[in-house]
């Protein structure tokens, strides 16, 4: 018999050896927010993006350090959140180090898995 643990559902109290309980089932978020092309990732954007970090080969975190680290991530400065007009504004495009981008995004969102 599966020993029993605490929903992972956030302040939820009730035992399960599923992970989440009935009150709670799980929603791949993923599934919610949609695959990477639907969201505007798509052969545009990673042709743009390749061109931007060529442009752009250091993470602006890092510099601001005094350190040289490639980056390997553009970010959006301000979450476009599907806004189309913000996600293709250039000047809303940071180039960060995996490390930095994944910090922010943890930061804006709440950590992965949490965000909009």
């Amino acid at each position: 018999m599966a020993l029993k643990k605490f929903c992972r559902h956030t302040g939820c109290k009730q035992l399960t050896t599923t992970g989440y309980c009935e009150d709670h089932p799980k929603q791949s978020y993923d599934r919610k927010r949609g695959t990477s092309a639907e969201r505007g990732y798509d052969h545009h954007w990673r042709r743009e993006r390749k061109k931007f970090l060529r442009e752009n080969p250091l993470c602006i975190d890092c510099y601001a350090f005094g350190k040289l680290t490639p980056a390997t991530d553009v970010d959006h400065e301000i979450p476009h959140r599907g806004d189309q007009k913000l996600f293709w504004d250039k000047s809303n495009w940071r180039a960060r180090c995996h490390s930095h981008h994944s910090q922010k995004t943890a930061r804006e969102d709440g950590g992965f898995g949490n965000g909009q």
